[in-house]
Parts: structure tokens; sequence; C-alpha cells
């Protein structure tokens, strides 16, 4: 569940909602149709929610696995079939989290706000970081409206902000120098990708999260 939350930003009543036969391992694509909020099924959110969801190839392979391993793997079954009720229901998303999220979420240092809508946002927030078109964006979140998924989803990454703001620092700065930067960067990242000597940032300090 986990796997498949952080790569596809699947809501959590989605996820529960699969059954194996919304599974096409042949064109490596999820078919989300249906959505389980406490353990009552019903139709997704919206039409744009319903739109196929592509699988990178190891998503799809740890998929397979998965429903190799698992005792209810019929096309009927769902992927995520709670052994509790034999199968005839999903886990609840409250009790995966208590038993495993939270423990390993404490384990590794996480504090405050955590859920399952937690891997959605950072879905959304990694998408846009890594410069991918807004447009591809919002298909990949099944967004009807592109404002939410700019508005509330992608939340620019603080160092992106930072360079973007340095580059426009830089940029006017510029021209009111005696002499013409030779350096080839132009942000603290950029420095630290060229290998750069650091010592004058050391001296002069830079705050927390540089």
């Amino acid at each position: 569940m986990v796997f498949l939350a952080v790569f596809t930003g699947l809501r959590v009543g989605e996820l529960l909602g699969l059954k194996w036969k919304d599974i096409d391992f042949q064109k490596m694509e999820v078919h989300v149709i249906r959505s389980i909020v406490m353990q009552h099924v019903g139709d997704c959110k919206t039409e744009a929610s319903r739109k196929p969801v592509p699988l990178d190839l190891r998503l799809s392979k740890v998929l397979w696995n998965w429903r190799l391993q698992s005792p209810y793997p019929t096309d009927e079954d769902w992927v995520f079939a709670s052994p509790h009720s034999g199968g005839k229901l999903p886990y609840w998303p409250g009790s995966v989290y208590k038993a495993h999220l939270e423990p390993a979420a404490k384990e590794i240092g996480i504090v405050g706000h955590f859920g399952w809508h937690t891997f959605r946002h950072t879905y959304a927030t990694l998408l846009k970081g890594n410069g991918e078109d807004v447009k591809v964006v919002q298909e990949l979140m099944r967004h009807a409206n592109i404002s939410v998924t700019l508005n509330v989803y992608a939340q620019a990454i603080t160092q992106t902000k930072r360079d973007a703001q340095s580059r426009v620092v830089s940029l006017l700065l510029s021209k009111n120098e005696e002499k013409p930067s030779t350096e080839p960067y132009r942000t603290v990242t950029d420095l630290q990708n060229s290998g750069g000597d650091l010592q004058v940032v050391d001296k002069v300090g830079v705050p927390d999260g540089i």
C-alpha cells in the first residue's frame, strides 16, 4: 500500500478499493473505478479520478510479487484484502496506520502530522520539484481543476525556492558590479555542485536549512 501510495499518489480510499482485475499488467496501468470510505464502497471522487494511472515497470513488479504472495489473488479479490474478514473486505486504513506506518514514522524521527494523505502531497511536490510540466502533474494527480494542483498540493521545495530567488538577485545585482563574476555558479547549490570552496560561506555563515 505504501509503495503504491508513494509512487502513484492514490488516495487511501482508492487504494483500498482496488481489485486485481483493475490492474492491467500488460499495459502497466491501474484503473481506479471505486473508492472505499469506512468500509462503504462508492464511486471515485470525480471523473478525473477515474482516469487510468500509469505504472512504472519496477512498481508493476512489486504489485505482481504481492499478488503471488497474497492468499487472495483472483481477479475479484481486493488487492489489499484483510485476512481478518477472510478476504471479503480490504484492510481498515486506521489499523494499517497504527500497526505499521506510525511505528515506522517514529523510528525514523518523523514528528507532527503524518498520514496516508501525506504520501499524495509528497508525490505532487516531488513531481513539481523535478520540473515536470504542470499539466502532466495535474493528470498524474487526477485533479479536475489545475488550480488545485498548483495551490494545494505542489508546494515548492525550500532549496528550489532559494535557488530561484538567488538567480533573480544575481541577475539584478550583477549589472551594478564593477567586475563581472568569474565564478561558474550563482547559488549555494551551484557552488556545492561545482565542488567549489565554501570557506567564504563558512566565515559569513548561512541560515539553518541551506
